[in-house]
């Protein structure tokens, strides 16, 4: 259910007379600006009075109160205010305790004994924390209450470029406009997301770039957004570097990828298709999760963020929580986009909490309700490869639309690998060019490498390299071929645990290789001949899209 907006929520909490709110924004002059537009339109206005630990308390008309820079002064001075008002105290949480600082007791007392005046006070009042985190301290848990703050809609972002280009198209050094309407909206299009003056930075520099405003200038747009991921310190802005048709076979998971391509778009939802959720996608490393998790975004025309659950779990208690927050709030604000959580069992097989103080409960249960009920279009790719250990509740539909199994490539995966390979590191003098083309040595590789994982193949053209430039020779199929027999793949090594998780898929995910590319021998019932460690049934359900 979509939340309703922060000006008809602040309307009614202000009638409601709830005298301690929380507003977790970083727009300190949005959101002044929204409370005073809501204290204005009450049928008893209220006047709002402001507080930084810089300046100190100031009144309606802006005069500073002698004194009041401690906080503990200024809610002393607000309780002796007998009228309509609002007082907003700007960053407080830094008293409420964080990371590096605890607790101030006596504040966070104040707070508490001014919320409960408030409350009971002839005059309506109310104490609003505006902070660019949540802190709350459990003493006040059960009286303040939590607004969230809403990013700029289309329609501010598209004034706020009209107004800049009317500031900066007029008098001599103005910039030029190359852009039609229809470019505009792509430029707010990819400003969506943004605080209004993360926006307003980002329209100045594709203004000032070049001296001219065209639709290409979303791209500088889009770093903003880069930027803003950066800076949370928990999410990274990926270059993906390829696309779909880089990825040798998977061809069942290409489809079904290929089928939700641009549902998040408007038209999508005008036929009352929601927008996909994502994929959860397991089988043996080196065979490809990653790497279809990089080409979807670029497939698709996505940002791709990468979340890595390990810097979720750091700091004081309850922070762990807070970042899971922060990363969720990032990923929607660059919303449409891909959000790529790689081996997500090493953070989410513990919710027993055992050991941990119900940390990882407590941050998985976040993250399975924001699967559930996200509504930004925010589509996760989840990568496992001992999915075995994560609780049921996570693989239950509704969390992921599909879960797919990559397995060893098969033979005709394993020639579109190594044809991949071999042409993507192809130089007029390293002859891979020819060994790709020539389809006899194609065939000899394809026969040597079977139960290789498509990382081994890669590592397997390194390789050849290496001998090739050490001789100062353009490279040969014998080189491949050697390199593949001096390497001990990982269906050797680890066969038991490959087998176990071939064993795992076969009813309980789909697989990602496409029933055209199955090896004649592998399709049916599995048997396992004398002499081999893994049986010839492949892992996954035959469900091809």
């Amino acid at each position: 259910m979509t939340a309703p907006p922060f000006a008809h929520t602040l309307d009614q909490v202000f009638k409601a007379r709830l005298p301690l709110l929380y507003v977790e924004t970083s727009e300190e002059v949005r959101v002044q600006q929204a409370i005073a537009a809501a204290a204005a339109g009450l049928r008893r206005p209220r006047q709002v009075w402001t507080w930084t630990a810089a300046t100190g308390l100031a009144d309606p008309a802006g005069t500073i109160q002698a004194g009041t820079t401690q906080p503990a002064r200024a809610l002393e001075h607000a309780v002796g205010v007998q009228e309509n008002a609002v007082f907003v105290f700007c960053d407080l949480h830094a008293w409420f305790g964080t990371e590096h600082r605890p607790a101030d007791p006596a504040v966070v007392r104040k707070v508490r004994e001014t919320a409960l005046e408030f409350r009971h006070g002839e005059a309506s009042r109310a104490l609003i924390v505006t902070s660019p985190v949540r802190a709350i301290p459990p003493e006040l848990d059960k009286l303040v209450h939590l607004l969230d703050f809403p990013l700029p809609t289309r329609d501010e972002l598209r004034d706020l470029l009209r107004a800049m280009i009317e500031n900066n198209t007029s008098g001599d050094g103005g910039i030029t406009v190359g852009a039609d309407d229809a470019e505009l909206e792509t430029l707010v299009q990819a400003a969506l997301g943004l605080t209004m003056s993360e926006a307003e930075d980002a329209f100045a520099r594709a203004m000032v770039d070049d001296g001219r405003l065209t639709g290409a200038d979303a791209d500088v747009v889009l770093d903003e957004k880069r930027q803003a991921v950066r800076k949370s310190g928990l999410l990274e802005f990926l270059d993906p570097g390829l696309d779909l048709d880089k990825v040798g076979g998977l061809n069942n998971i290409k489809r079904w990828l290929g089928r939700r391509q641009g549902t998040w778009r408007s038209e999508a939802e005008r036929f009352g298709l929601p927008a996909p959720r994502g994929v959860l996608i397991t089988g043996v490393p080196g065979c490809g999760k990653s790497l279809t998790a990089k080409a979807t975004a670029a497939s698709w025309g996505l940002p791709l963020l990468r979340l890595d659950i390990g810097r979720v779990f750091q700091g004081l208690v309850g922070s762990s929580e807070q970042n899971l927050r922060t990363a969720i709030a990032t990923a929607e604000a660059v919303a449409p986009c891909v959000l790529w959580v790689d081996e997500i069992e090493k953070g989410f097989s513990n919710t027993t909490g055992t050991g941990d103080s119900g940390t990882t409960a407590r941050v998985f249960g976040t993250f399975l309700t924001w699967l559930q009920e996200k509504e930004k279009s925010v589509f996760v790719v989840a990568t496992a490869n001992a999915i075995d250990v994560l609780p049921p509740e996570f693989l239950r539909k509704g969390r992921f639309d599909e879960i797919f199994f990559v397995d060893l490539p098969t033979v005709a995966e394993r020639e579109a690998i190594w044809a991949i390979q071999m042409r993507s590191r192809a130089t007029a003098e390293n002859g891979l060019e020819a060994v790709a083309a020539d389809p006899d040595a194609l065939a000899r590789l394809v026969a040597a490498s079977e139960n290789y994982s498509g990382a081994e193949i890669a590592q397997a053209v390194v390789v050849a390299l290496y001998e090739a430039f050490t001789d100062r020779r353009a490279v040969t199929v014998g080189d491949l071929e050697q390199a593949v027999t001096d390497m001990i793949p990982l269906a050797v090594t680890q066969a038991e645990d490959v087998q176990a998780i071939r064993d795992w898929a076969a009813t309980r995910a789909v697989r990602a290789t496409g029933g055209e590319d199955l090896d004649a021998t592998e399709v049916g019932e599995r048997r396992e001949p004398a002499g081999r460690a893994l049986s010839t049934g492949r892992g996954g359900r035959t469900v091809d899209f």
